[in-house]
């Protein structure tokens, strides 16, 4: 695994930083694909109730999943740095550390999913017509929870020593596994929105797989061995040191979803699928934000671990921009399409109208999410991982949550809802410039 292709602390940065994310956004789009085909097979074959309980299971999927994905990145930090570094010995370590928290966080989320969901789902204010489905999708995903996470700590191990290849030809075999699934369990056998829930875990088990033979047999320097599985106890508590604020964003960023989507379900079942419609089609428009994100904390990690402070910097300014106008450009173009793209799924007239209001009032801020996210990359990369974590819980959960207890409570009216995300948006992209601004790049983060 040790090639010229893996290092991003050679040649042109611009060139090594888009080549490096494309697999990376390529990965993101076949999985926002198959989501989305998700959507399409429920909106189209089983209804609009499905669909709602398909996107309010979303969001506190993700609530869960993502504290491990942070960790993942968290961790990516800091095997990317022993690469970049060429530290064998404590490469191995972080690598064979990171997956036994893999199945050990895996294995726990997923019991604590399946036993608490109709907890969680009634606190979210799901509407009874919604909630029998939301708790069938809500189980059956969390049961095969422990695929999920596998998968994401191979691409984040992957990832962190500069192989996105991979991950991209895992997701595109999920992809199309996902795809034929859908439509056998659901258009053939009709299992509705379980044959939808059933067809995602399948999948992601499948990729799982592919990707943990990847890294035992074909893995390098970052190669598995099952004999060597076991914690290192001063690594987990660096790379929770590291991850744990990671994790916390995401789930900070996911409660914060959540309420909005509690407030969402007061205005009824077609609000409910008209916005989860709706956040399918946004979801094309993070996948630049996602890819430059997660480059700039690998390139950084790699480029502090062999100490060259200048070439991340440059690296930095480069995915920030790079990011933000890819990231406009999309959501434009689905602006300027939102009506057929919505129609597309099947969506009643209520229910377009509902992801037209959404997609008017934030499809021209979208340039902020991706100055947020890569901005948050960056001070990750260079192991000030708390500092984006604070931010995202002030401006994304505590002003937003604030904001909706307010302005909803003077005017019901969810485009006032709606108004929540660019207003946030815009504070966390002004408050995380000025850390970056502030921050020091020719200072490491102890081991």
């Amino acid at each position: 695994m040790r090639d010229q292709s893996a290092l991003l602390t050679q040649g042109p940065i611009a060139k090594t930083l888009l080549t490096f994310a494309l697999p990376l956004f390529l990965g993101n789009l076949f999985q926002q694909m198959y989501n989305t085909v998700d959507s399409l097979v429920v909106g189209n074959f089983i209804g609009s109730d499905a669909l709602a309980a398909v996107a309010s299971s979303g969001h506190m999927a993700f609530l869960l999943i993502g504290f491990l994905q942070g960790v993942f990145v968290g961790a990516g930090v800091i095997i990317a740095r022993y690469y970049g570094a060429r530290n064998a010995e404590r490469l191995r370590i972080s690598v064979h550390t990171t997956a036994f928290f893999a199945l050990l966080g895996g294995g726990l989320l997923s019991a604590l999913g399946v036993v608490f969901s109709p907890v969680i789902l009634r606190l979210m204010g799901t509407p009874e017509t919604v909630l029998p489905n939301s708790l069938t999708y809500f189980r059956i995903y969390f049961g095969g929870l422990l695929s999920v996470v596998l998968y994401n700590c191979v691409n984040g191990i992957l990832q962190a020593v500069g192989d996105s290849r991979h991950p991209l030809y895992y997701l595109i075999f999920s992809s199309l596994v996902n795809v034929a699934l859908d439509l056998v369990f659901v258009v053939v056998f009709r299992w509705g929105v379980a044959g939808v829930a059933v067809a995602t875990v399948i999948s992601q088990a499948a990729s799982a797989a592919l990707g943990f033979y990847h890294l035992s047999r074909h893995g390098g320097e970052a190669r598995v061995s099952w004999r060597d599985l076991r914690p290192d106890w001063p690594m987990l508590k660096q790379i929770l040191r590291m991850g744990v604020p990671s994790g916390l964003q995401n789930s900070i960023i996911s409660f914060a979803n959540m309420v909005v989507q509690s407030h969402i379900n007061s205005f009824g079942a077609m609000a409910m699928a008209g916005s989860g419609t709706f956040l399918k089609l946004e979801g094309f428009a993070f996948l630049p934000i996602s890819s430059f994100a997660l480059s700039i904390t690998t390139f950084i990690g790699q480029n502090m671990g062999a100490c060259q402070h200048e070439r991340a910097r440059r690296g930095a300014v480069f995915a920030l921009c790079a990011g933000a106008i890819m990231a406009e450009l999309l959501a434009l173009l689905i602006l300027f399409n939102i009506r057929p793209l919505m129609m597309a799924f099947g969506a009643e007239p209520e229910v377009v109208a509902f992801g037209v209001a959404q997609s008017r009032i934030a499809a021209p801020f979208y340039f902020l999410p991706a100055m947020s996210h890569c901005m948050a990359g960056i001070l990750r990369g260079l192991g000030k991982a708390v500092v984006p974590m604070l931010v995202m819980l002030v401006c994304w959960c505590l002003i937003r949550v604030g904001y909706l207890s307010v302005a909803l409570r003077i005017n019901h009216d969810i485009r006032l809802l709606y108004a929540a995300y660019p207003i946030t948006w815009a504070l966390s992209a002004a408050t995380l410039l000025i850390c970056c601004l502030r921050v020091r790049w020719d200072v490491q983060e102890p081991d």
